[in-house]
């Protein structure tokens, strides 16, 4: 073990000794590392490297048992509880209302298994087992926590296969600002779309962000909103039980929260979705622009309410729930057009 090793394990036990449930991305932050590095540190101790490739490892995620699924954004933070569905073709983990995921493989790099031991209410302490995957730079992507008494025995054999192989993560750079860019024959081509995943492809060919794609066809397809409608949004939407897919993606997971929501809570400066089977935590001060968005398909299109950070990260998705093939609500219609008032200033 070498001393930068040391310093980050006793910086470690110390944080999680004076609060045992603080997260590690918080710890991470405090010693100015990735939430990947530092779970390198405890390699050969809490920690074991996963060996199977990024496709197989998705294909055990459905034998895993009931767990809480977590994917992040910057500032938001989606925690379900459930369990996975079987691995479809392309990293799709299709589970409308359940566990619903959309995987970028090939953003995986490194995969562990960690055991956190976690006091309960009575001071009894447990073991917690997780499966996080992080990417090159050591940013979680994906993270699973067990919620069985006896987790499934998969859990033992993903332990017994992996090794203390330390990842080799790379430091992230932020993409500089760059003016607005030109992209002639993008409003014709957005018009032209007849479903919404023909979207991604239009971003590429135009070599755009989604946050450009949208400034650019502000008063046509986009609407600027003030930051605040996010949560006139969700209280709205609670106030109706208008059910909403809420979408939270990292750089390497996507994952979809389907059904009605509960009205938002305010707690320690965030803003809360407390449900039966999930939590959603949103840091609103973190958010710099949001987008009404429609997008044209065969059934008259859909819109969605779209939140991205001062750099171009988009924090958190909001579209209604809606099947293939059929409208979208009008009360959703009905409710963005009530935040015509709360457009933002140029």
């Amino acid at each position: 073990m070498n001393a930068q090793q040391q310093a980050i394990l006793e910086a470690f036990d110390a944080a999680r000794s004076a609060s045992p449930r603080l997260p590690a991305i918080s710890i991470a932050e405090r010693l100015a590392i990735s939430e990947g590095e530092l779970q390198a540190a405890r390699l050969g101790r809490d920690v074991t490297t996963l060996t199977l490739a990024p496709a197989e490892l998705a294909a055990e995620l459905c034998r895993l048992g009931r767990v809480k699924a977590l994917t992040r954004s910057s500032a938001t933070v989606l925690e379900q509880q459930g369990q996975y569905p079987p691995l479809t073709s392309a990293g799709l983990l299709l589970d409308p209302g359940g566990l619903d995921l959309r995987l970028q493989l090939q953003r995986w790099h490194w995969a562990c298994l960690i055991r956190d031991p976690l006091p309960d209410a009575s001071g009894a302490t447990s073991l917690r087992q997780s499966l996080q995957i992080f990417d090159c730079h050591g940013q979680a992507l994906h993270k699973v926590f067990s919620l069985e008494p006896t987790p499934p025995r998969i859990w033992q054999r993903l332990v017994a296969s992996g090794n203390h192989t330390a990842p080799v993560f790379t430091r992230l750079a932020l993409p500089s600002a760059r003016p607005l860019p030109q992209a002639p024959g993008l409003e014709e081509e957005w018009s032209r779309m007849r479903d919404v995943h023909q979207f991604f492809a239009l971003l590429r060919r135009h070599g755009l962000q989604r946050h450009e794609a949208n400034a650019l066809m502000e008063g046509r397809f986009t609407r600027r909103l003030a930051c605040h409608s996010v949560e006139g949004i969700l209280n709205g939407a609670a106030d109706q039980r208008l059910p909403l897919m809420l979408f939270v993606a990292s750089p390497g997971a996507v994952q979809i929260r389907t059904g009605v929501t509960p009205a938002p809570v305010r707690k320690r400066g965030w803003l809360n979705l407390f449900g039966d089977d999930f939590t959603l935590h949103l840091d609103d001060g973190r958010i710099e622009r949001v987008w009404q968005v429609h997008k044209p398909n065969r059934d008259g299109g859909v819109t969605s309410l779209e939140a991205f950070s001062c750099d171009g990260e988009l924090l958190l998705q909001l579209y209604a729930e809606r099947s293939e093939g059929r409208a979208e609500r009008q009360a959703w219609r009905d409710l963005l057009a009530q935040q015509a008032g709360l457009e933002a200033a140029a």
